[in-house]
């Protein structure tokens, strides 16, 4: 006889780190962690059928099953596969609003529309991410077509961690944006991550 986790979290890799912190700090041994590739955000039609993949190959392993992803620029096709599979995901339109908390967020949108965000993990693979990722390093004449509408580069800090302050500075002049440092902390994704343990019953091998 065994316990079995009983809620299993479907998460963007780029929340690895802070979900299975949370899972240490708020004791949360019931809950299961699986992770997509955090390049998928490239390929944003391609979430909706690689999160119900994992849906149907974990569906009956599981008291319950939550994803740990905002509509991250599916267009509402990754709210439509969900209704379909009948599982929750955290409220959002991307992890810059759930981080930040939504009507923090909306205010900062509002205050300048041409804000780029940065998340720790973002800030983190910035050069390959962004710099790499976009090509900048190899074309630089491809930054102001990426980056000519933005004005403002906003990292949202979920930890405190030396350095980090530091390399958000380096980002925004790489990228010629004006910087403004933000500390969120987990925001949303803890206390959606809350709702998703709660009531859940341990099952038994």
């Amino acid at each position: 006889m065994g316990e079995r986790p009983a809620t299993l979290v479907i998460a963007c890799g780029a929340l690895a780190h802070e979900i299975v912190a949370l899972r240490r700090l708020n004791d949360w041994p019931h809950l299961q962690v699986q992770c997509l590739p955090a390049d998928l955000h490239n390929r944003p039609e391609k979430i909706p059928a690689a999160v119900r993949a994992k849906i149907q190959a974990n569906r009956g392993r599981f008291a319950s099953i939550f994803v740990a992803y905002a509509d991250c620029g599916t267009g509402g096709l990754l709210d439509a596969m969900l209704r379909e599979e009948g599982i929750e995901r955290i409220p959002g339109a991307h992890c810059y609003e759930f981080f930040a908390g939504g009507s923090a967020f909306a205010a900062l949108a509002d205050a300048e529309p041409g804000t780029f965000y940065l998340t720790d993990f973002l800030l983190t693979h910035f050069d390959r991410l962004i710099l790499r990722g976009l090509g900048i390093d190899r074309h630089p004449e491809l930054l102001p077509l990426y980056f000519g509408n933005y004005t403002r580069l906003v990292y949202l800090a979920q930890l405190e961690r030396p350095g980090m302050v530091e390399a958000g500075q380096r980002a925004a002049e790489r990228l010629g944006l004006v910087y403004e440092y933000r500390l969120t902390g987990y925001g949303d994704l803890q206390t959606s991550l809350q709702t998703a343990t709660e009531g859940v019953v341990f099952w038994q091998n």
